[in-house]
């Protein structure tokens, strides 16, 4: 099978900050037809020297199958640099009989290529959708990669908006974390549609239920749920050794963790972590640092102790539980504190 790349380069004249880049939507098992394909549909993308077709290699993403047909990938426990190029979060795909969807695509579209040459190792079914579980740039930015492959990007009512107030400010963020020549390509996907309450997506012989949740991780979180094994994607609703991030309602994301914690599932591949944990102990422990955060909180406030000092101390007794704590807790904290002293 042969596949389509194009060098991509931020100054081309130069030579300069350049990567190959892969081109979904043109493989065929011969030479003549990949390249004929291009001929008709050459590829339109800023920065880039002609495309060519070379032989499919392998993917550099390792992922596992945690269930039948479930295949869940897990990132790096770390911030996205240029030595993992934004694959910093879980991600996951589930095979049914007539399509492939996957869950959350990580944070560069050099992920996202990964992530299509680990599923074209095990299927050449179409790739029906990209399910976003969230607004977050480590979970999105490689949708478009698999957009071009066909796939439908699908996410929770309101993540359009979301993703477009933030653009420019995730563009940039990730470009200076990752470098310009591992980002280049990247872009804040399109979404096909949106989820204001429930979905079904036939994959043949096996359904997803996506589910949109009230503001809790962020404004922004939907679940999904595969019915053939009983797996549940939580996206960043539970973490697991990566330091949680609060960026929407404390008590909101207590109220659905304890609701889905009373749901049934099998596993769950949780945002980070993991990535396949069974529940509902796989949150218990996202469970215990919510409820720190709130009990901390609480207590600041009643004592009267101003946000600059709570912030360096509420929290802080789930240090030794988490990785990357310092580097999420302050601002969890700060989100806390401002949200309850409204109570």
């Amino acid at each position: 099978m042969f596949e389509a790349l194009v060098t991509l380069c931020l100054d081309a004249a130069a030579n300069a900050a350049c990567r190959e880049a892969l081109l979904p939507g043109y493989a065929a098992a011969p030479l003549a037809d990949c390249s004929a394909a291009l001929t008709a549909r050459p590829p339109d993308m800023a920065g880039a020297a002609p495309a060519d077709c070379v032989p499919r290699r392998a993917a550099r993403l390792a992922f596992t199958e945690i269930a039948p047909g479930v295949f869940a990938h897990r990132g790096a426990v770390a911030e996205p640099g240029p030595d993992n190029l934004g694959d910093v979060s879980n991600i996951a795909f589930v095979i049914g009989a007539a399509a492939v969807a996957v869950i959350d695509t990580g944070g560069s579209r050099a992920i996202g290529e990964e992530v299509y040459l680990a599923i074209r190792e095990r299927s050449d079914l179409p790739i029906a959708a990209v399910i976003l579980t969230h607004m977050h740039p480590d979970h999105v930015f490689g949708a478009t990669t698999l957009a071009e492959a066909g796939a439908a990007v699908i996410g929770r009512a309101g993540l359009s908006r979301a993703l477009a107030d933030r653009a420019d400010a995730y563009s940039e963020n990730f470009a200076a974390l990752i470098g310009p020549a591992g980002f280049l390509g990247s872009a804040i996907p399109a979404l096909t549609r949106e989820v204001t309450d429930e979905e079904v997506i036939d994959l043949g012989g096996r359904s997803l239920r996506l589910r949109a949740w009230p503001t809790a991780h962020t404004a922004s979180d939907l679940t999904v749920n595969d019915s053939a094994t009983g797996v549940l994607f939580t996206g960043d609703l539970v973490f697991a050794d990566h330091a949680p991030a609060l960026d929407g309602s404390l008590r909101g994301w207590q109220a659905v963790l304890a609701t889905m914690q009373a749901e049934p599932a099998t596993l769950i591949v949780p945002g980070h972590g993991g990535p396949a944990l069974p529940w509902p102990e796989g949150g218990a422990a996202l469970a215990q640092y919510l409820d720190t955060l709130a009990t901390d909180t609480r207590a600041a406030l009643d004592a009267g102790v101003p946000l600059s000092a709570a912030s360096r101390t509420i929290g802080r007794a789930e240090a030794p539980n988490w990785l990357l704590f310092d580097l999420y807790n302050a601002r969890n904290a700060t989100v806390a504190y401002t949200e309850l002293e409204w109570e």
